[in-house]
């Protein structure tokens, strides 16, 4: 049987492509962007909506999506398999707080089949660890291995100022009921400026005692949210810091996601550091990022996107739209303070495109 030449293999024709993986059919040709990159992991986000108003995320006062104009759960798990079937390996669940969502434990149930198939190595999510308590249990039975859990201070007046309406102790014991649960957790940090810069070393040792990996991530010029150079701390002077009491190891290791890792030689432990600023990570980007509304964004820091919803709904060519989609991958975004200004500014907050 002839391979099918048109719209759908479009980005084939004079490219050297690398063999479809064993998980597609004979017809199907991996997500390749024009920059040869292979899309492999897929970010969803299933809600805009958050039990939290951290400050560098969102307005206290937010205006949330009609619930109308939302995906249904049963849309996202067919866009999610439509994404499999063209080769994405890694999916991870995010918000806004995805746990928020009404039901959505339907959604990793229905998305589970894919781990026992093989077609999907990875099934995880990002959290505020809020209702961690609630579902932790039901997120290892779908088969989740480890999570995401956003925590910037270990202190609960710094806790409740940074998040507004957050409680550290419900978070903690979200935690907790991951962990006894089996599920591997990671700590994300985002790095403020004159907030938690004296926690740096408190949270390592918190994080070594409690086996947790952790991860630093540079504030992104994502929404109106306030003065981002005053947030602004960069990673390569947070390394530095760390540099100037521990040996640090550069890892290979890539996790599917923009973060690189170092090794404490004096603990054993793994840090990472997502650093769009000061280093920017595009030119090994293997991800998209889908919104709860169904608009494919190809890039996090560019405004160009493609609205599968319409697509879905209207019993259009999913497979064709999601290719057309990939063949505008940019090679990357525009995230610059370097000239003691935003660049690159994202009028949209992260909580819309997904964390």
């Amino acid at each position: 049987m002839q391979r099918r030449v048109g719209p759908r293999n479009k980005l084939s024709i004079g490219l050297e492509r690398p063999p479809p993986p064993p998980y597609l059919s004979p017809m199907q040709t991996p997500l390749i962007d024009p920059y040869q990159r292979a899309i492999t992991y897929l970010r969803i986000s299933v809600t805009d909506r958050c039990d939290f108003r951290c400050l560098y995320c969102m307005a206290e006062q937010m205006t949330f999506l009609p619930k109308a104009e939302l995906l249904t759960l049963e849309e996202m798990e067919r866009l999610c398999t439509g994404f499999i079937e063209l080769g994405v390996r890694k999916l991870r669940v995010t918000g806004g707080e995805p746990l928020v969502r009404r039901n959505i434990m339907d959604l990793f149930r229905g998305l589970s089949r894919h781990l026992a198939s093989g077609a999907l190595e990875e099934l995880t999510l990002t959290t505020n660890g809020s209702q961690l308590a609630k579902y932790a249990e039901d997120l290892a039975a779908c088969g989740v291995r480890r999570i995401n859990v956003s925590l910037d201070t270990l202190d609960d007046a710094k806790f409740a100022h940074i998040t507004r309406w957050g409680r550290l102790a419900q978070v903690m014991e979200g935690i907790s009921a991951a962990k006894a649960a089996g599920l591997r957790v990671k700590i994300n940090t985002v790095a403020l400026k004159g907030f938690n810069e004296d926690e740096l070393f408190p949270l390592l040792d918190w994080c070594r005692a409690e086996g947790h990996d952790l991860t630093f991530i540079e504030v992104m010029p994502m929404g109106d949210t306030g003065d981002r150079l005053d947030q602004y701390w960069s990673l390569r002077d947070l390394r530095r810091t760390l540099g100037e009491r521990f040996s640090l190891i550069p890892l290979a290791e890539r996790t599917g996601g923009p973060a690189r890792y170092v090794q404490i030689a004096e603990t054993g432990q793994k840090i990472g550091f997502i650093t769009p600023m000061t280093h920017n990570f595009c030119e090994s980007c293997n991800r998209v990022r889908l919104t709860c509304t169904g608009e494919l964004y190809m890039c996090l820091g560019q405004e160009d996107r493609a609205d599968l919803r319409a697509i879905l709904r209207d019993g259009g060519d999913l497979e064709a739209a999601i290719r057309d989609a990939i063949g505008r991958k940019p090679k990357g975004h525009d995230f610059d303070y370097s000239r003691q200004q935003v660049a690159g500014q994202m009028p949209r907050h992260m909580s819309h495109t997904g964390g």
